[in-house]
């Protein structure tokens, strides 16, 4: 995303279109932030007329058409109350339509199935509601469907599970425009993590146990705070009083991941935070950050992120911050 321009978000509501998900895109790209001081998105809600929202709770008139769709960046496609029943054909148009000028594709929820009636899912992978999964793959054979995750980002289409879901998909988006400061710092705005690890099967029904679980929020806590240390498991769990072994339950538990990848994940984190913040050399990031090498460094970053340090730098870089200390090799 270019950081002198604003990027154009489009959203298409639909009949029967879900009040939240346009509240969460709303809330991340409409707002105007000044305290960020960046150009932030140029947002529009357009529909095809006078909308009916989910369940008859309003009715939205008076939003531009869908000719709003042709000048978008981003296109947030409207999901769907009634997976069952094929989409306004006006809306797949716009959408097929915006797909083949190279505009990115977004949906929540149940919007993937969309996308999929767009045709525009065909042969990639995406998710949607655990709920609707086995009806979707029914539905949608061609589409490698995801079910386990919370989003799916394959470039320039990107599909987020459930509701709630639409929130991290939108975290992940400014933290791919704009960085991983600026996305956590609209986190904080939220009150919403940054980055929420697991997936959707934390949330299909369970049985909620006798006795429920202490939370892992304090050993989190500590271990941010000393993420530069050569932190184990095993130290992990000694914080948090139990074995190695329950440590891991836990964690799958309440974050759908190990203790080891949710390490790895801060480090990463902590490192492009301080990359963001103009450190330039690849020694001091590895070592603050706990990775311990740049090779590592560049391992994990590239893992997480698809970016090399040296193309995160000069993506995301607060330029005017940076250090002088000598420029990093090349080979970054």
């Amino acid at each position: 995303m270019s950081q002198g321009s604003s990027h154009r978000v489009v959203v298409i509501v639909g009949a029967g279109s879900n009040p939240f998900e346009l509240g969460v895109a709303t809330e991340l790209f409409g707002l105007r932030r000044p305290e960020l001081d960046i150009p932030w998105y140029d947002f529009t809600l357009c529909a095809p007329g006078s909308v009916v929202m989910h369940a008859g709770m309003f009715t939205m008139s008076g939003i531009p058409g869908l000719e709003a769709v042709e000048r978008a960046d981003t296109v947030i496609v409207p999901n769907r109350p009634d997976p069952e029943n094929a989409p306004d054909e006006a809306i797949l148009t716009a959408i097929r339509t915006a797909a083949a000028r190279g505009a990115r594709l977004v949906s929540f929820c149940t919007g993937a199935f969309t996308l999929a009636a767009a045709g525009v899912l065909d042969g990639r992978p995406a998710t949607t509601h655990w709920r609707w999964a086995d009806f979707f793959r029914s539905r949608f054979p061609s589409v490698r469907l995801e079910p386990d995750v919370l989003f799916v980002d394959d470039g320039d289409v990107l599909t987020a599970a459930g509701s709630a879901a639409a929130l991290d998909l939108c975290l992940h988006i400014v933290r791919r425009d704009h960085g991983a400061e600026i996305a956590n710092a609209v986190g904080r705005r939220l009150v919403f993590a940054g980055h929420r690890d697991g997936g959707q099967r934390q949330f299909v029904e369970r049985p909620v146990p006798a006795i429920p679980d202490t939370s892992l929020a304090p050993v989190l806590a500590w271990a941010q705070e000393r993420l530069d240390l050569p932190l184990t498991v095993a130290d992990l769990a000694a914080r948090a009083a139990t074995s190695p072994a329950t440590l891991h339950r836990r964690f799958q538990a309440e974050l759908g991941t190990t203790p080891l990848a949710w390490l790895t994940t801060e480090r990463v984190a902590l490192a492009c935070r301080l990359i963001e913040n103009g450190e330039l050399r690849l020694e001091a990031v590895a070592h603050a950050s706990g990775l311990g090498t740049p090779a590592n460094l560049r391992t994990q970053l590239r893992r997480q992120t698809g970016l090399t340090p040296s193309a995160y730098r000069t993506r995301f870089a607060h330029t005017e911050r940076a250090k002088a200390t000598p420029t990093p090799s090349p080979a970054s």
